[in-house]
């Protein structure tokens, strides 16, 4: 790969752009999020396109919200063959496609844009790439758990509240600190899945209660990602029976995970999530199984 920026502007995507065809091997394929540095999908993706002997790679472009809008629209005029979604567009960008697959429009999320003839394909392998995490890390498909989704009704936790409806889990508890969006979720999926989700505040409280029912804890917010971060559950309520996953992939082990860890429950951070979604992108891009485990040597190399 050249010596590419680590972190590449919206601004660089108008008109042709240019400094991405320049590139040797030109970048065809992005990651848009703000902030965008800390993430590991590049050495992922790029991995896999040196293996499959893909003549193009994947860089990181700095997108605000406000900029989305137009980002999205230069991709086709800059050559993209599509980009991965992060904080805080998942939502956002929903408007703004030509299509939708039908897990997206489910989701109310996407993470993943594919151009086809000139337009704009979303998809979200959020869901997916959590499934196969909990079945890899746990050894238990996610069908088999009774979860409690920290975080549920946003970008990735609504992606991941809807795949457990999808999959039919004995029971699926979502907490929120807006209630309202949980309880808003919650009627959705009642209404389009006919499945039951519980929301519930999030208090140590209510919290309290749901831990004594349920086997899979997840944690779908942001916290985590900055050093420092407090854990999403207050202390003294794991237990060594519990199963616990934190999508949160940055920062070093979360707090949340040292939580875990201290009261004996088998734990895994968002590493694998993020491998198993990326590879499910990566076929979506190229029409072809993704080489797996060259991507996840990449990542387990970026964590030591």
């Amino acid at each position: 790969m050249s010596n590419a920026p680590e972190v590449f502007t919206s601004q660089d995507l108008t008109g042709v752009g240019e400094i991405f065809r320049k590139l040797n091997p030109p970048a065809r394929l992005a990651v848009f999020g703000d902030p965008i540095a800390h993430s590991a999908s590049p050495p992922m993706h790029n991995a896999a396109l040196r293996e499959r002997n893909h003549q193009l790679q994947y860089v990181r472009i700095r997108v605000t919200q406000d900029e989305l809008p137009q980002a999205l629209r230069n991709l086709t005029s800059a050559g993209f063959l599509g980009a991965s979604l992060t904080i805080p567009h998942k939502q956002a960008a929903l408007s703004f496609m030509d299509q939708l697959s039908r897990e997206a429009q489910l989701m109310g999320a996407i993470n993943t844009v594919a151009v086809r003839d000139g337009k704009l394909f979303g998809f979200n392998t959020d869901g997916p790439g959590l499934s196969a995490a909990i079945h890899e890390s746990f050894g238990i498909p996610l069908k088999k758990h009774r979860v409690l989704i920290l975080g549920g009704a946003g970008g990735a936790g609504r992606a991941i509240t809807v795949q457990c409806a999808l999959e039919g889990s004995p029971s699926v508890i979502i907490t929120n600190r807006n209630k309202e969006k949980g309880d808003l979720l919650s009627q959705e999926i009642q209404e389009y899945l006919d499945f039951p989700i519980s929301s519930i505040p999030m208090t140590t409280e209510s919290l309290g209660l749901a831990m004594k029912s349920v086997d899979l804890i997840i944690n779908a917010t942001p916290l985590g990602m900055k050093a420092g971060d407090p854990s999403p559950l207050p202390e003294g309520l794991l237990t060594k029976d519990h199963l616990v996953y934190d999508t949160v992939y940055s920062g070093g082990e979360t707090a949340l995970l040292k939580q875990a860890r201290s009261a004996g429950a088998r734990c895994a951070g968002g590493f694998s999530m993020l491998l198993h979604q990326g590879a499910l992108q990566n076929a979506l891009w190229f029409g072809e199984t993704a080489p797996l485990e060259t991507m996840r040597k990449v990542l387990n190399d970026l964590r030591r």
